[in-house]
């Protein structure tokens, strides 16, 4: 696999960032750009909070194993992952396998800002958000911190979060192509370029 091939998944919390840095790191990257979430939704001709609703969490997690195994090209795409997706056992070693993870990461209290402006996220229609979003971030972030390198998107400039991220995709895509998809490129958390 050529280190400029890897795909690169950026996973993390709602409200992190990671369509909005995925898109840009896509068009620096020339590679394309998937929201799993929306391709998701496209498959399936339903929002992603409809089938919450008509067919549960449970089947659509397997919906995102499924895009996972089979649903996207290997190479050269940044994915950007649902927030559970790589809660499920096994996704994230299916994703270490398949390129580079780079974990989005921003306190709560960001989450809670950001996500307060939008409604179509199912897991958080309830009558406490910020109550639940601290559940799910509490259940969630022992996954996330293992995920791969953290990146955090809180308090800075969106150019230099991207910078950010291509750096250390760079560096993990070489590791990988030595490897060739053996041991796992080395992870260690980083807040700053």
């Amino acid at each position: 696999m050529e280190e400029t091939a890897a795909n690169l998944y950026l996973v993390g919390f709602m409200g992190t960032g990671k369509s909005t840095v995925g898109r840009h790191a896509a068009q620096r990257l020339g590679f394309a750009f998937l929201d799993s979430d929306r391709e998701i939704e496209q498959l399936q001709g339903r929002a992603i909070s409809e089938i919450f609703a008509t067919r549960g969490e449970a089947a659509f997690r397997e919906m995102e194993r499924e895009f996972v195994e089979h649903g996207h090209p290997a190479t050269r795409q940044v994915v950007a992952c649902g927030g559970g997706m790589v809660t499920q056992p096994g996704i994230l070693e299916l994703l270490q396998g398949k390129g580079v993870v780079i974990c989005l990461y921003a306190p709560v209290e960001t989450i809670l800002e950001r996500t307060s402006r939008h409604q179509h996220r199912p897991l958080l229609n309830v009558e406490n958000r910020e109550e639940r979003i601290r559940e799910l971030f509490g259940q969630r972030e022992a996954v996330y911190r293992r995920s791969g390198t953290l990146v955090s998107t809180a308090a800075r400039p969106l150019r230099e979060i991207v910078d950010h991220v291509l750096r250390i995709y760079q560096r993990e895509a070489r590791e990988l192509a030595k490897t060739q998809g053996g041991a796992e490129p080395g992870r260690r958390e980083t807040s700053g370029g």
